[in-house]
């Protein structure tokens, strides 16, 4: 495999200065996009999986928080989002054909990771949606010598009495043709564009969050909005079945707001109660994206995090 360079949006990043992306072909033939932040004398490198509707750069802070604790990362722009193929006319409906197909994201990245020649051991950071890639592919062997989940979409968030309805409309709407629209309750726009800070899902920090949009505001080419019905369907027949399979024999760290609204609480606590060599920390008046809070809430945070990845990968 050969990496050809792909735009990096540094001027968004807030990371470390020495970053690059590349552009991937997967196994079926769809673009993606990986981004690298190395550091000298790096004591292994973190594999970053992110959430639905993200890019390589909103986890710049992130790498650098990494770099400055010894370790380099790498990312990923899954099919579907950020600069990465869009898989619909409509390219701003999130959209996969099947949830598995994700797992040959994570196989392009790693062919990237050894052509990069990346310092091993790999460990892996998984945010929502990318914690449920990432605990299928540590299921399946993934080379990293421990996880940590940021809260991990291991299961959907939905009103009981509406479960029945998703269930049956993600099914149906496919069958009939409309599969690539968006369900109800979705909208076309990113909902840090639309609806303010006050009482938003995902931070209760407001520089975090002006970040956020002022990313999208700068390149709105990265804008993602609502699921596709099939990407729903997909999504909740996977977390279904990976609630079916044992946890991996991996060490592991899962980080939960206390505050968490946007997946199922319950599916990360049933995981993480048989995880045998699993931890689970909830964060005090945290949202979504615990490690987009505040410095009073992340600096603790990561120490914990390499605190676990240098143990286990023995340096």
């Amino acid at each position: 495999m050969t990496l050809h360079p792909a735009p990096y949006y540094g001027d968004i990043a807030h990371g470390p200065e020495d970053a690059a992306a590349y552009w991937v072909t997967t196994s079926d033939d769809v673009r993606i996009r990986v981004g690298h932040w190395p550091i000298h004398a790096a004591k292994g490198t973190v594999l970053i999986f992110p959430g639905r509707t993200e890019y390589i750069e909103k986890y710049g802070q992130i790498a650098k928080a990494l770099g400055e604790r010894g370790l380099a990362s790498i990312s990923v722009d899954w099919r579907g989002q950020g600069l990465a193929d869009r898989l619909l006319d409509d390219p701003v409906i999130g959209h996969v054909d099947h949830f598995s197909d994700y797992q040959k994201d994570v196989a392009a990245m790693m062919r990237a990771a050894r052509e990069l020649e990346l310092p091993r051991p790999f460990f892996l950071l998984a945010h929502s949606m990318g914690g449920a890639i990432g605990l299928r592919a540590a299921m399946e062997g993934l080379a990293v010598r421990a996880v940590v989940f940021s809260g991990p979409m291991w299961g959907i968030k939905i009103a009981p009495h509406l479960k029945p309805a998703a269930w049956v409309l993600s099914h149906t709407m496919p069958r009939i043709g409309q599969g690539h629209r968006l369900p109800p309750g979705t909208k076309m726009e990113h909902h840090v564009l639309t609806d303010g800070f006050e009482d938003n899902v995902l931070t209760r920090d407001p520089a975090q969050f002006e970040i956020m949009r002022q990313q999208l505001l700068t390149h709105p080419e990265l804008t993602l909005g609502g699921p596709s019905y099939v990407w729903l369907r997909e999504a909740l027949l996977e977390t279904r079945h990976l609630s079916s399979r044992a946890a991996p024999n991996v060490p592991c760290l899962t980080l939960m707001g206390s505050n968490e609204r946007i997946v199922d609480i319950s599916a990360i606590h049933t995981r993480m109660q048989s995880w045998k060599r699993g931890h689970l920390e909830i964060v005090p008046d945290a949202e979504h994206e615990v490690l987009m809070e505040g410095p009073q809430v992340t600096t603790g945070l990561f120490d914990q995090m390499v605190d676990l990845f240098l143990e286990e990968g023995g340096v």
